[in-house]
């Protein structure tokens, strides 16, 4: 499918970052477990993925894992990790093919050993790819990577590495698990629900939000089409007014 006209390529989010949200919805509407869904919801990536290659999204960055999520029923985590290992071996090539590099950012040292390796190794090969960014939200939690900021940076005014008076956003920035990705211009979250979930509370503070209806293994190239284009149709001010921005 080509971009279509209504869709402005020179007014493109340079940041992308879905919530991917319904997988366990849509396997219990079709009588199947949680696990199903998950597993159908990999092709859902797979299609957003090269979808925004195509299109020319510079960064995407897909919440997969979060820190709250390890509390779900041991069995489903398990599945989970396994899925990552064996999407991550499968979807190679693709990354590849489309010069996507793969970065992950979260608590990744609580991953099991096999993702640890497989992830690892993912990054390692894609690492010099530059056609887009893609990024794995991992183990994630924003309250945590905020926190781990804070410490890194007090620990540094403790060994007086740095003054309290130069402690600036950038500081922060420099600290936070996407220090190498430019702030996020639009979240898209699947399955109606409308709200954050603990993602990238930072790095939001001036995003486009769009919520849909649609659960995520169902969600394809047009529907992330529309989030772009309803992205086209917004005026984004950051605290200026519109005469200001005209």
């Amino acid at each position: 499918m080509d971009v279509p006209t209504t869709i402005n390529t020179d007014n493109l989010p340079k940041h992308v970052a879905i919530i991917m949200d319904g997988n366990g919805r849509w396997a219990k509407q079709k009588g199947m477990l949680r696990v199903f869904g998950h597993e159908n919801g990999t092709k859902a990536v797979r299609k957003t993925v090269e979808a925004c290659a195509k299109m020319g999204i510079q960064n995407l960055t897909l919440y997969a894992f979060s820190t709250e999520n390890w509390n779900r029923p041991k069995i489903e985590v398990d599945t989970l990790m396994k899925l990552l290992v064996s999407s991550l071996k499968k979807e190679l090539p693709t990354l590849q093919e489309n010069s996507i590099k793969l970065c992950t950012i979260g608590n990744t040292v609580l991953l099991p050993d096999s993702a640890k390796k497989q992830l690892n190794d993912v990054i390692a090969l894609t690492q010099n790819n530059t056609r887009m960014t893609l990024t794995l939200a991992l183990s994630y939690g924003a309250r945590e990577e905020i926190l781990s900021a804070v410490k890194a940076i007090g620990e540094k005014v403790k060994t007086n590495n740095l003054e309290i008076s130069d402690i600036s956003e950038s500081t922060i920035n420099e600290h936070l698990y996407t220090c190498n990705l430019p702030d996020v211009d639009l979240v898209i979250r699947t399955s109606g629900e409308q709200r954050i979930s603990n993602f990238l509370l930072w790095q939001v503070a001036y995003a486009e939000f769009y919520f849909t209806n649609v659960l995520w293994p169902d969600f394809r190239e047009k529907d992330l089409h529309e989030a772009i284009i309803s992205y086209q149709k917004r005026e984004r001010r950051f605290g200026k007014t519109s005469e200001q921005i005209k």
